[in-house]
């Protein structure tokens, strides 16, 4: 980067715009500068934690959570490749959420009931779905499971803990796993590229054929970043109600990317 010094005194360094900052940092790789950066980054990470915060309350707090997002962003920041199109937040947020999900999954936070449940639950809806060319009902799923609805609306949410994170968790696995959809990072490349690019107007698809409340609920929760009790305020509903929303919307967008997926492999 043209300009760059070999020292920077803090108040010069508190009059840089962070993202030039960070372009400041990779270039030169000054530790000076690197923790004024990471600090301007916290904010973010707080506000990761707190709309998580359902999926660690059993077993963390939320200073706990933002000590581990900040050492995902340490991290991150080290790791992050300017050159690439990713947004270094886009990139920080995926790799905080990621290192709440493992250490959810180190500390076992879901009851093995509950997990069965929610992969009972999974498969009835992605088997009516297949035979019914659309997201079943709840009355459909309730009929397929063998309960009343009643009972239907109380498991769902008892696993909606499950769900929390499933998006980011089914996107990972399908960038990383064996059907190769490549990340952001590798984008360079055209055919991996196009691939990902199909990918995302299916995913647009999946979410314009959920219901309003269910894109409602998803945008809120992903794109604006609030948790579930703030959504609940919004929408003017039970925090349960939105618990099941987003459940509901998750089982719907899986099972619709499933069958796109099986109908390009």
């Amino acid at each position: 980067m043209s300009g760059a010094k070999a020292h920077y005194t803090e108040a010069e360094i508190e009059q840089i715009p962070t993202q030039e900052l960070l372009l400041l940092y990779k270039s030169t790789g000054l530790e000076e500068l690197k923790w004024p950066l990471v600090l301007r980054y916290t904010g973010l990470v707080k506000s990761i934690a707190l709309q998580i915060r359902g999926v660690y309350s059993s077993f963390a707090q939320v200073d706990d959570i933002i000590q581990e997002g900040l050492l995902a962003l340490v991290s991150a920041l080290e790791k992050y490749d300017p050159e690439k199109e990713t947004k270094f937040e886009t990139y920080v947020s995926k790799r905080v959420r990621g290192s709440v999900i493992d250490l959810a999954r180190r500390q076992d936070w879901v009851p093995r009931s509950v997990r069965r449940k929610a992969k009972e639950m999974d498969q009835a809806s992605s088997e009516l779905f297949n035979q019914l060319g659309r997201s079943p009902t709840d009355e459909e799923m309730a009929r397929k499971m063998g309960i009343s609805q009643e009972k239907y609306q109380e498991e769902l949410s008892q696993t909606a803990l499950c769900n929390v994170l499933s998006l980011d968790s089914l996107f990972e696995e399908w960038e990383q796993g064996p059907l190769g959809i490549p990340d952001a990072d590798e984008g360079d490349r055209p055919e991996e590229s196009l691939l990902r690019q199909e990918l995302l107007e299916a995913l647009t698809q999946g979410i314009q054929s959920l219901r309003e409340n269910e894109q409602m609920v998803l945008s809120l929760y992903y794109e604006k970043n609030l948790n579930m009790k703030e959504i609940a305020q919004v929408m003017d509903v039970s925090k349960p109600r939105v618990s099941q929303i987003h459940t509901k919307a998750i089982q719907r967008l899986r099972d619709y990317m499933q069958r796109y997926m099986e109908g390009n492999h």
